[in-house]
């Protein structure tokens, strides 16, 4: 049906604008998904049509002009969807399925002989002849001949797309797949025997609980294939970037040009291609991490969510989406299945999905000895016992939750904090790039050679981060690397440390995911219970995380075994970790959560307020809590990037009518003149 109006929602960030808006149909080529440029006010603002309609009550203009590419219909579908679960706009949803902005297809000049030109009687000069056999193959200089050998009809020119490839790591050559144990079998057959059966009511949703090293990648890999078998494509997503390469070689290896990839250390020119060879079906794979959930790939059948405990798939801007939620969402569109994979899965997970467990790793060997040594009455970060192992250690992973040298520096006169101008916290000491430095905000300034307040030349540092811990252990005889967001290339770390004879990896909660080396022998967690003493709920689940995964990447290859400092040894967190019961916590922590009412059995929504006008922030929080009786607040927080900030928390029974209220509150009090000036941030399920 030609329907003549087309609704648009353009790609604005104003959060008080509601779409859709109308607009004249410009043409048949117009569908839901295409992307436009319209008249808007005094704008001129890309937009992407929604839907489609007959009529409207208002007088309508039409597109400026129709944009190249369009998006499918199911991530316009995703993008209604992820506005309204996350209490955002259509607009700043819709603007993460886009291609990436400005980049445009990269062509050039492809030339080849006609049959004309072998004819008998074709008069060449030798010129011609020798530039026809070097076709396809041509310069700049040559363009003028071939011009006049096409207007002959001798030659036949045209545009031919050049893909800019990615530069993966090298990919070893294709060889058999390993054999499969009887855990992964049962694994295999289950994925498999859901995809190809499908459920009543709905598609089947996996949680694949393996420990560390038990083949839960073979077991993706056996199910993409199958699925790729199918004529469907996958989606595998990572946590973090620095995996990403990883399960890339593994899938390229596999499957060869039909992976592609996506992630934000690309060029646009990269993503926009890859971007492309998966709309248009040439690539039926994606690997990446988080933002890769909108990979538009056609006719899914299988989405993997690998590491699925990773906090670093919740994302921190607006809208505050979680790739594990939008990854289900999207297996729900294609009736794909859905797998979710860890050593550590999320209490949310547990309840929530049908647990296949791979209990045993693939080499036969078991998990390694845990020692918890108590740093009460110690000194330093290094306890004695921890040490000793680290001098007899072959190669050792040594994970402390903090980078830099110091954690906070201080007058020994006056007593005076170096804090950030920003911020409300005090500025990490970086010995390496001479400066003491904000982790909120990126503000830094020389290291400081004498108390502001006093004039004291007393400087006291307090606290060690990884990068004093590399200097500490400098001198056990072996070469010490250092992994934490100041190191630029993390890759090139991990390949010393790979194909190092004996070293220490020191590192921030990097080094605890998903590395795999079989020659690892000792694994050292410092500080244990950091996480603990945070105010959250989920401190008990970090923690174990934490230790847990820290303690898989040891003894791979034998022998090998655990270290973990803490000033707590009771802690049940700790003590679960150490014995490798995995079931054990998670039954004790789904039950603490049923009795406290956090999720799973609750939707947890936090509203932020911000604003540099002194009182702003905290006044409209108390405007939004009193439009929410039920909710905790208001809550001031501490200042961030030179902003005031408040918070309200709701705690809900019922997600939807949860989610719709906040919504609603945020968008009348935004709406009010004398908030104007304030930030407001929603995030549904906070991390």
């Amino acid at each position: 049906m030609n329907h003549p109006i087309i609704q648009v929602e353009p790609l604005t960030t104003a959060r008080a604008l509601r779409g859709p808006f109308d607009y004249v149909r410009p043409d048949e080529r117009v569908d839901v998904g295409s992307l436009l440029e319209v008249p808007f006010g005094r704008q001129r603002l890309t937009a992407v049509v929604t839907g489609l309609t007959d009529e409207s009550e208002h007088k309508l203009v039409s597109p400026l002009k129709v944009l190249p590419d369009a998006l499918p219909a199911d991530l316009v579908d995703l993008g209604m969807w992820l506005a309204h679960e996350y209490a955002s706009t259509p607009a700043r949803a819709l603007s993460l399925m886009l291609p990436p902005r400005g980049a445009r297809e990269k062509t050039r000049l492809w030339a080849e002989a006609t049959a004309a030109a072998d004819e008998d009687g074709v008069r060449l000069t030798e010129r011609q002849c020798a530039l026809l056999d070097t076709l396809p193959r041509f310069t700049e200089s040559d363009l003028g001949a071939l011009r006049r050998l096409e207007a002959r009809g001798l030659v036949r020119i045209s545009k031919e797309g050049v893909r800019r490839a990615p530069q993966h790591h090298a990919v070893g050559a294709r060889k058999p797949p390993p054999k499969l144990n009887a855990d992964q079998l049962a694994a295999l057959d289950e994925l498999i025997g859901a995809a190809r059966a499908p459920q009543a009511d709905g598609p089947q949703r996996f949680l694949v609980h393996g420990v560390t090293g038990s083949g839960k990648t073979e077991v993706y890999l056996r199910a993409a294939a199958d699925t790729l078998q199918r004529g469907r494509g996958v989606l595998i997503l990572v946590p973090e970037i620095g995996l990403t390469p990883q399960m890339i070689d593994r899938f390229v290896t596999r499957f060869g040009d039909t992976v592609a990839v996506l992630h934000s250390k690309l060029s646009a020119g990269e993503r926009y291609d890859e971007w492309r060879r998966l709309r248009s079906g040439e690539a039926q794979v994606c690997v990446g991490p988080r933002s890769a959930v909108f990979a538009p790939i056609a006719h899914l059948g299988l989405v993997v969510v690998d590491e699925e405990h990773d906090g670093s798939y919740k994302n921190e801007g607006d809208p505050r989406y979680d790739a594990r939620l939008v990854a289900a969402r999207r297996a729900a569109q294609h009736g794909a299945v859905l797998v979710a994979g860890s050593a550590t899965p999320r209490p949310e997970s547990v309840h929530e999905l049908k647990t296949i467990t791979l209990p045993r790793r693939v080499d036969g060997s078991g998990m390694p000895p845990v020692e918890i040594v108590d740093l009460k009455d110690t000194n330093g970060p290094v306890h004695p016992r921890t040490h000793e192992a680290l001098v007899d250690a072959r190669k050792a992973i040594v994970l402390l939750n903090r980078r830099g040298w110091s954690n906070f520096l201080t007058c020994r006169s006056c007593g005076h904090v170096w804090e950030c101008p920003q911020c409300d916290v005090a500025l990490i000491l970086h010995r390496d790039q001479h400066a003491v430095a904000c982790h909120h905000c990126g503000h830094r300034e020389p290291i400081p050679e004498k108390c502001t307040k006093c004039g004291s030349v007393s400087i006291a540092r307090h606290g060690s981060g990884t990068e004093r811990l590399e200097h500490d252990l400098a001198g056990l005889g072996k070469p010490v690397l250092r992994l934490d967001a100041d190191i630029k290339d993390a890759g090139a770390v991990l390949r010393a440390f790979e194909h190092a004879e004996r070293a220490i990896l020191i590192g921030t909660q990097v080094v605890a995911k998903g590395h795999d080396f079989p020659d690892v022998d000792l694994g050292v967690v410092l500080d244990a219970d950091s996480t603990l003493r945070f105010p959250d709920f989920r401190a008990e689940e970090r923690t174990f995380a934490l230790v847990t995964q820290l303690a898989g990447r040891a003894g791979r290859g034998g022998d090998g075994k655990v270290i973990v400092q803490t000033i707590d040894p009771t802690a049940s967190a700790i003590r679960f970790a150490a014995e490798h019961d995995s079931d054990g916590f998670l039954a004790e922590e789904l039950e603490r959560r049923r009795f406290l009412r956090y999720p799973p059995f609750s939707t947890l929504i936090r509203v932020v307020c911000a604003s540099e006008q002194p009182g702003a922030a905290l006044f409209a929080a108390a405007e939004i809590q009193a439009r929410l009786p039920q909710s905790l607040g208001p809550a001031p927080l501490f200042r961030l990037r030179g902003k005031e900030r408040a918070q309200v928390v709701v705690k809900a029974a019922e997600r939807r009518s949860a989610i719709d209220q906040v919504d609603a509150a945020v968008r009348e009090v935004s709406a009010v003149k004398a908030n104007k000036n304030v930030n407001f941030s929603v995030d549904v399920d906070p991390q």
